[in-house]
């Protein structure tokens, strides 16, 4: 599933992080870890050290690869000048990517010119998944994945995050665990109603077996389903912690209108604060 890995970096110590997630994976996969610097064309512009910054770029390119090439894992270096989230979305295009590992904060002032608010930007334009890392220092290393949680709300959306994570979940016999949560104050109705909230705890309860399902079409045998209320995001954050989840894997949409009650802007918020790496798939566009 994942042959070709692109990993952005700026030398940040987020950035480095999310290169041994990168070699861990590849590993696993028998993939090609593909390592970008992208010099930002915007601070270029009339710089008296633009061919100096555009150096340092290559040299860091060269370095992460050097290290990876170490563990064996074959590696291809990359360095471009352009707007930094343009540049990582037009290289993954260009060489049929299939993940990307960032971080989620990269360096700041100036010198912040790949990672942080790029990353969002990534998450949510990249047609490929995107798994974000958080610094060594902000959380412990989780690989190799032992527990991989799913949120779902049964969405197309949703649905597009399954199949990876089984794989995932296959090639490292780890445990998957299938989450809906019923956003009850977002619904804007009268949730006492017996009937609707009958209706909701039915359609989150299809969600979440449709994870198992398919995880054990997939020879995924430890599975673990469950149906909470409460705040998506929140909600999602708790179980992590309280499961030893290692990672998330999550649609970066789910449904629209008065159904939109788990995924969307809940994956951005997921991103920016679960402890633990986050790997955000968009559904893909209906095809002509």
């Amino acid at each position: 599933m994942f042959d070709e890995i692109l990993v952005p970096t700026d030398g940040s110590e987020c950035a480095q992080a999310a290169v041994g997630y990168a070699e861990d994976l590849a590993t696993r996969y028998e993939a090609r870890v593909h390592a970008l610097c992208v010099a930002d064309s915007r601070t270029l512009e009339n710089a008296p050290r633009a061919d100096q910054t555009k150096q340092e770029r290559a040299e860091l390119a060269e370095r992460t690869c050097n290290e990876l090439s170490e563990s064996g894992v074959e590696v291809e270096q990359a360095v471009r000048t352009d707007i930094p989230h343009k540049a990582i979305l037009s290289y993954a295009t260009e060489q049929d990517i299939d993940l990307v590992v960032m971080g989620t904060h990269g360096r700041t002032g100036v010198e912040r010119f790949l990672l942080g608010s790029v990353t969002e930007k990534v998450v949510r334009l990249s047609d490929v998944p995107v798994l974000t890392v958080r610094a060594e220092e902000e959380s412990d290393v989780t690989y190799p994945y032992t527990d991989i949680l799913v949120p779902t709300d049964g969405s197309e959306g949703a649905e597009a995050a399954i199949s990876p994570a089984v794989d995932i979940a296959r090639t490292y016999d780890a445990r998957v665990h299938a989450l809906s949560v019923i956003d009850t104050m977002a619904m804007g109705v009268d949730v006492r109603s017996s009937a609707i909230l009958d209706a909701l705890e039915e359609s989150a309860r299809s969600a979440v077996e449709t994870i198992e399902e398919q995880a054990a079409r997939a020879s995924v045998s430890a599975v673990e389903t469950a149906i909470q209320h409460g705040y998506p995001y929140r909600t999602i954050r708790s179980y992590v912690e309280e499961h030893d989840i290692d990672l998330v894997v999550m649609g970066t949409h789910g449904r629209s209108g008065i159904e939109r009650y788990l995924l969307g802007s809940v994956a951005e918020k997921t991103v920016r604060t679960s402890p633990v790496p986050v790997m955000t798939v968009r559904m893909p566009e209906p095809q002509d």
